[in-house]
C-alpha cells in the first residue's frame, strides 16, 4: 500500500531522514506551531459565524418590532376611525 507509489519503506526512510535534519525537538515546536495555527484559525472562523449570526437576530428582532409598531398604530388609528364613524351616526 503506497501513497502515489511511494511504498511504506520509503516514507519510513524519508521519516528518519526528516528527524535527522531537524531533530525531534524543532519538529515538536513545529507541530505545536502549526496547531496552534489551526486553532487560532478555527476560532476566527468561529468568531465571525457567531458575529453574522448575531447580526441577523438583531435584524430580525428589530423588524419585529418595527412590525409591531406599526400594527399597534394601524390598530389605534382604525379603532378611531371607527369611532369617529360610530359618532357621526
Amino acid at each position: 500500500m503506497g501513497f502515489g507509489g511511494i511504498g511504506m519503506w520509503q516514507l519510513l526512510v524519508i521519516l528518519v531522514i526528516v528527524i535527522m535534519v531537524f531533530g525531534t525537538k524543532k519538529l515538536r515546536n513545529m507541530g505545536g506551531d502549526v496547531g496552534s495555527a489551526i486553532k487560532g484559525f478555527k476560532k476566527a472562523m468561529g468568531n465571525d459565524e457567531d458575529k453574522s449570526a448575531a447580526n441577523t437576530d438583531k435584524a430580525s428582532s428589530a423588524s419585529l418590532e418595527q412590525k409591531k409598531e406599526d400594527s399597534t398604530f394601524e390598530n389605534t388609528t382604525s379603532g378611531k376611525t371607527a369611532q369617529k364613524q360610530k359618532e357621526n351616526g
